[in-house]
């Protein structure tokens, strides 16, 4: 049986108690006595110890404060900090399971009673994903120490050389590489002639060398960077040093594929974030190609997170950064798990994986449908149908990512996001799936990869799926609009078909199992707009790919506005920034965008100091109102939606779905074949409630036996696009555990 617990973390302070206002130089004496977690939220604390803050009541009970863990003196521990009021300690030595921390001083005491996990996981995710692949050795880790993929911590120094970089730089690191323009740094020879220094966002000039950490967290390879000098002292939970800014930025990896291994680190450094003093943060588990399992990702990062904190200090504030699927992590993350990502910037962005899947999976049906027609489908109809720039972007999402078998047409089967099989390589082929060979074997699509949250249904062994089509009319709006013929759009939706549980094409259409639904609606598997998500800053910023072609069209970025307008009311938490595409043969092209000339690396570095701003005046604001209110007019004046022209020329004005904008003309947004069957904007609707055929919806209405035909074709009815989905709603519980 699945059971999930929803936890409302009991925090004085914002959830998780791990944001800038513990730092603060000074803080008003409170009455009461209190202990509180600053390393993790009290029930998820892991690794055998914890950061607490106690506070006091006067300035006088530090002198007679005397604090226990589970009865034992641990008092020593605690220091003072800059904060008035506060001692701050690293309680260690915790038991596995619960533990009690107690304060007493001048007659008054508080409890706070801490959980302890392993620091190979589960925290909240769930049973361990089994069979794990340890890929310690490819990360440069040597082997694994235990079947968990446990190593030792590595770390090393690098710094920047002032040597011109190379014409073939590349922007992509990998365990073992070093990024474009640094070099090994060996403390124990001479100073390299080439070290170059650095100014921090905080005015500090330095030399620039930067301390990588290396080492596995929840059965993840991790990586911490940031600037530091060999032999100096590192930054603690009572002291910054000069290289570091105090701030976190955790970046997260693209793609999506089913797990059942460690996978390979994207790596954490990046000369633009820690030439200003950033520490960043990186996890392969962050990684959404290594495993495309938000709730794991969101564990992963809460414990690495965790490990920093306990190390070096809670950060002023922690700042989410990645693109394609590091930016559904970070919706979701922020969304259903808030606290651990005070803003973020998220780029090339998607919602969510799950309402992706519907329009994406959309494209082998319709191909079929395409590629076996009597008569033929020109290019116009096509796009038409598929709302996209042209059927070309249809063409790469049946391919991206995914090895395509040359033995079948392009339409044989679905996307990887529904494909049970193959797994990825690294996973032993007698344990993965195959409907005649092994069929018990695991199953690599998106839902069994995250069978915690769906569970499985006893009939099948599957994870139930949330995916619908069902009264789909695929090309409505094309029809209506003149570019289809009646029997052409009859044709279309009488032979689209769906999915079978392997994500092989079927005639029949999809229907979606109830329980998937209300699961994915209510743990929050779907991008609502509500959650944590109304309450942060978000700068959406990508490069315009839609004409390349390529998957990440602009269009997501406005069905993320349409989610947080209709949960909140607004969206005047998202600032949208438009950049000019790649130009060139890719993926060559690709890499030339993160030139720190190029109007993407510069606008980027732009949007980062904006939301540095942004998150400080936040912090700094203590007057009344909601959290959203604070974020709403605490943003900068400048930050506004924009988009830029290849010289760097900025246009801004506020960005509106089929608006004749200047930016919409210079970057025009298209759509996908659920808004051209007359969806939403925004995409959040999984399965549809259903109407009956009315022959006044249409604009050229049917003949008699066409209706006759459409009825058929839709019995139970189609989509009333007026109503919410079924099952639809906007999250509300958070921190959920499976």
């Amino acid at each position: 049986m699945r059971l999930f617990v929803c936890r409302l973390l009991r925090f004085d302070l914002p959830i998780a108690g791990i944001l800038a206002s513990t730092l603060l130089p000074s803080i008003a004496l409170t009455q009461k006595l209190e202990l509180r977690a600053l390393s993790s939220p009290p029930e998820m604390v892991t690794g055998g110890d914890v950061l607490i803050d106690a506070v006091l009541p006067s300035k006088g009970a530090a002198k007679h404060a005397i604090i226990y863990l589970n009865g034992t003196d641990v008092t020593s521990v605690f220091r003072p900090t800059d904060a008035v009021g506060i001692l701050r300690g690293l309680v260690t030595g915790l038991h596995p399971e619960r533990n009690l921390i107690e304060i007493k001083a001048q007659r008054r005491s508080a409890k706070l009673w801490v959980i302890n996990h392993p620091p190979t996981g589960p925290v909240f995710s769930g049973p361990h994903q089994k069979p794990f692949v340890c890929q310690t050795e490819e990360n440069k880790l040597g082997p694994a120490l235990d079947t968990d993929c446990s190593a030792k911590t590595i770390v090393t120094y690098i710094y920047h050389s002032t040597d011109p970089l190379p014409a073939n730089a590349t922007p992509v690191v990998r365990p073992g590489g070093l990024p474009a323009g640094f070099k090994p740094f060996d403390p124990t020879t001479p100073r390299p002639k080439d070290l170059s220094r650095t100014t921090t966002s905080l005015g500090q000039t330095v030399d620039y060398i930067v301390r990588v950490e290396r080492g596995t967290i929840n059965r993840a390879v991790y990586e911490i960077a940031f600037l530091h000098e060999p032999g100096q002292p590192l930054p603690t939970p009572w002291t910054r040093t000069s290289g570091w800014n105090g701030r976190l930025i955790y970046s997260f990896g693209g793609d999506c594929k089913a797990g059942y291994r460690q996978g390979i680190l994207a790596s954490a450094m990046n000369d633009m974030k820690l030439s200003q003093g950033y520490a960043t943060a990186a996890s392969s588990l962050n990684v959404f190609g290594n495993n495309c399992d938000d709730v794991i990702s969101a564990e992963t990062m809460m414990m690495v997170k965790e490990h920093f904190i306990k190390e070096f200090g809670v950060p002023v504030h922690t700042i989410g950064e990645g693109g394609s699927g590091g930016s559904m992590q970070q919706y979701l993350i922020a969304q259903n798990y808030p606290g651990l990502l005070n803003g973020i910037m998220p780029s090339a962005s998607f919602p969510d994986v799950t309402s992706l899947a519907a329009p994406v999976e959309d494209c082998s049906l319709l191909a079929r449908v395409f590629m076996t027609a009597k008569g033929p489908w020109t290019e116009d109809q096509k796009k038409g149908i598929s709302g996209f720039y042209s059927w070309a972007s249809c063409e790469r999402w049946m391919t991206a990512g995914y090895a395509v078998d040359p033995t079948k047409p392009m339409h044989a089967d679905g996307h990887g996001f529904l494909q049970a099989t193959p797994c990825d390589p690294i996973v032993p082929a007698n344990l993965a799936y195959d409907p005649i060979k092994n069929p018990h074997g695991v199953r690599c699509d998106i839902y069994d990869n995250e069978v915690n949250v769906y569970g499985r249904d006893p009939k099948t062994g599957c994870a139930p799926r949330p995916l619908d089509n069902v009264g789909v009319q695929y090309g409505l709006l094309a029809f209506n609009g003149g570019m289809l013929t009646a029997e052409q759009f009859l044709d279309l939706n009488e032979r689209v078909g769906g999915y079978d549980n392997d994500g092989r094409l079927v005639s029949s259409r999809t229907m979606a199992d109830p329980e998937a639904l209300r699961t994915a609606s209510e743990t929050g598997r779907v991008n609502s707009g509500g959650g944590g998500l109304r309450d942060i800053p978000i700068i959406d910023i990508r490069p315009y790919m839609d004409a390349v072609p390529d998957i990440h069209d602009e269009v997501r970025s406005f069905a993320i506005r349409e989610r947080l307008k209709s949960a909140q009311g607004n969206a005047n938490n998202q600032v949208m920034i438009t950049l000019p595409p790649p130009v060139g043969p890719m993926p060559a092209a690709l890499y030339k965008l993160f030139d720190p000339k190029s109007v993407y690396s510069i606008q980027t570095k732009e949007a980062l100091r904006l939301m540095d701003v942004w998150l400080d005046r936040i912090a700094a604001d203590k007057s009344a109102g909601s959290a959203a209110s604070k974020v709403a007019r605490n943003k900068p004046a400048e930050l506004v939606d924009a988009c830029f022209t290849e010289t760097g020329g900025k246009i801004a004005e506020p960005r509106v779905y089929g608006t004749p904008g200047r930016c919409n003309q210079l970057y025009p947004v298209h759509s996908d074949p659920r808004i051209a069957s007359g969806g939403p904007l925004a995409g959040s609707i999984l399965k549809c409630q259903l109407k009956t055929v009315d022959n006044k919806d249409y604009v050229r209405p049917f003949d008699t036996s066409q209706l006759a035909r459409l009825k058929t074709i839709f019995p139970q009815g189609v989509c009333d696009y007026s109503k919410p989905g079924v099952g639809q709603q906007v999250v509300s519980k958070v921190w959920q555990s499976y």
